[in-house]
């Protein structure tokens, strides 16, 4: 038996704590087994069939016998491991339940930003090619007047000190923390959601990256987020690139916004039919 999920592990785990499941929430094959096996027992209730331990002590010891991956199954709860140490120190293989093991998201600045990080105070600020991760990320605290700016691509976060213009041109002299969702996960959103400042999101200009904002950050942070717009948005808009916006076209044919400013981007790019990326905002110089 391979691929075992947290579903299949909440299933099982009901059968030894003698709760009956629906067949079709355990998996064919575990089901097969342990039906030859007269580990199991078949109820039904009209059409409906459902399957309930026949021993449960019995039930527990064959999953834990015949499955690396179950040892521990009706001894402890899977969910309490948090790290893959703690799996490896107990059962000797630390991937017994997927756990992340690079939680948390990057953070950059090109000014020092006095932060709290597990109640002590941490200052932001990374030299040239360097980034700070934030591992602990709910003990993270920012300043109330920090605006928090969400920036997709990662050369564009590595590269922040070559965009400054830009950023102070749209954005004023604000004290900015730049964050970017790499590697891919919610804890930069769920983190967002537990603070008051405000978020400014930079992507790419094309119809796929206004609906990442939309679905992912504005439908959850509401009016204290916002998209960033450059000044020369229309005339990048217009050296852009015509191949992706046919690409995105059938997906977002009918992408909207209430927000006037967004919707007006929106129009300015199924107005020229193309698409800009935010790297090109990088100054080579």
């Amino acid at each position: 038996m391979m691929n075992i999920s947290k579903t299949l592990i909440n299933t099982l785990q009901q059968l030894i704590n003698g709760e009956s499941v629906a067949s079709s929430t355990l998996r064919k094959d575990f089901a097969e087994t342990l039906l030859s096996e007269g580990l199991l027992t078949v109820q039904t209730h009209g059409s409906r069939r459902a399957f309930r331990a026949i021993d449960a002590i019995a039930l527990k010891n064959f999953l834990q016998t015949h499955n690396e991956e179950l040892r521990t199954i009706g001894d402890n709860n899977l969910d309490a491991y948090t790290t893959r140490s703690e799996q490896a120190i107990e059962t000797g293989n630390s991937k017994l339940v997927m756990v992340r093991s690079c939680p948390g998201f990057p953070v950059n600045s090109y000014e020092p930003i006095t932060c709290l990080l597990s109640g002590k105070d941490y200052v932001i600020n990374p030299p040239e090619g360097c980034l700070v991760f934030i591992d602990s990320w709910q003990q993270f605290i920012i300043p109330e007047d920090v605006v928090v700016v969400g920036i997709e691509n990662m050369e564009n976060f590595r590269m922040i000190r070559r965009q400054r213009k830009m950023f102070e041109s749209v954005l004023g002299d604000m004290p900015l923390l730049f964050v970017s969702r790499y590697p891919q996960s919610k804890d930069l959103r769920k983190w967002l959601q537990g603070i008051t400042n405000h978020y400014v999101h930079f992507g790419d200009f094309d119809l796929a990256g206004i609906n990442i904002f939309l679905t992912e950050f504005q439908q959850f942070l509401g009016a204290r987020s916002s998209l960033l717009i450059p000044s020369d948005i229309e005339r990048r808009l217009q050296i852009g690139s015509q191949e992706r916006y046919n690409s995105q076209l059938s997906r977002f044919r009918d992408l909207k916004c209430d927000d006037n400013k967004i919707q007006a981007v929106i129009d300015l790019i199924n107005k020229y039919h193309r698409c800009y990326d935010q790297e090109g905002y990088i100054d080579k110089y």
